[in-house]
């Protein structure tokens, strides 16, 4: 049986309207957002008999700890000594570079300010908000897929994709799908946990599994995954999955403080 590889070859950009681009980049990142805010509506907020206006704040402060963070994520973490010599240039988000960790960073840290004047616990927002955050996963590595990026090494498998665009002649593991599939059923996993749970589960339960389930993905991944700057190649590990420790490590700590207060109770 001959092996049937895919040729990737398609355009980042879906339209071009005089000197502005609309790429599928842009147009997943705001499905992100879009999908996310309505999920939380009608799921979550209507469900708790919670105010939109609570929601809308919710919103704002997770939009700016997003770009904000997964810019200086990607800045700090992986071309500090490039973006550092010319700071202008961190500002040209549209350029591309983005990293996931950092968009994780900037949201802990803005929901610090939200949770101050919104009458809801820290763990409380963020067992509701990482349902929608592992959905946003789910178009982010889509709209990777479509800048032919971020992908991984050499595979012989039948599902190989030989990214055109990029200057590839062999085919690589898709590795955008693999994580895009995987946070989508994370996302279903989470939404139908929280639909039954809601009312009695512990708080930072979802978000304790999320930490876990994600970051557990997506180190998994990196292993095929090929590097995005030099000073990785040398690495036993990647940037990547370095980053990826704490947050999972994190994840198993508040398990097991909630696990140690429910023996205790």
């Amino acid at each position: 049986m001959m092996l049937q590889q895919i040729t990737w070859d398609v355009s980042p950009i879906i339209v071009k309207l005089g000197g502005l681009q609309i790429r599928w980049y842009g147009l997943f990142f705001a499905m992100a957002f879009y999908f996310g805010y309505i999920i939380l509506e009608k799921q979550v907020f209507k469900r708790e008999g919670l105010k939109t206006e609570l929601l809308d704040k919710l919103a704002m402060y997770v939009v700016i700890g997003t770009i904000v963070g997964a810019r200086l994520g990607h800045v700090f973490f992986y071309e500090p000594q490039s973006y550092l010599s010319d700071p202008i240039s961190i500002l040209k988000i549209w350029e591309g570079g983005l990293a996931s960790h950092g968009a994780a960073v900037g949201i802990l840290l803005a929901l610090i300010l939200f949770v101050r004047n919104s009458g809801k616990t820290y763990l409380w927002t963020l067992d509701r908000l990482v349902i929608v955050v592992a959905l946003g996963g789910f178009f982010i590595r889509m709209g990777n897929l479509m800048n032919s990026e971020i992908y991984g090494h050499y595979t012989s498998l039948p599902w190989g994709f030989i990214y055109v665009r990029d200057g590839q002649t062999e085919p690589r593991h898709p590795t955008q799908i693999y994580e895009a599939l995987s946070y989508l059923i994370l996302f279903f996993s989470l939404l139908a946990f929280y639909v039954r749970k809601y009312k009695t589960m512990q708080q930072g339960t979802i978000f304790s599994v999320f930490l876990i389930a994600l970051f557990g993905i997506r180190f998994l991944i990196e292993f095929v995954k090929e590097p995005q700057v030099a000073f990785e190649q040398t690495m036993a590990l990647n940037m990547g999955q370095w980053l990826s420790v704490p947050f999972i490590l994190t994840g198993i700590g508040i398990l097991m403080y909630n696990y140690s207060r429910k023996r205790a109770s």
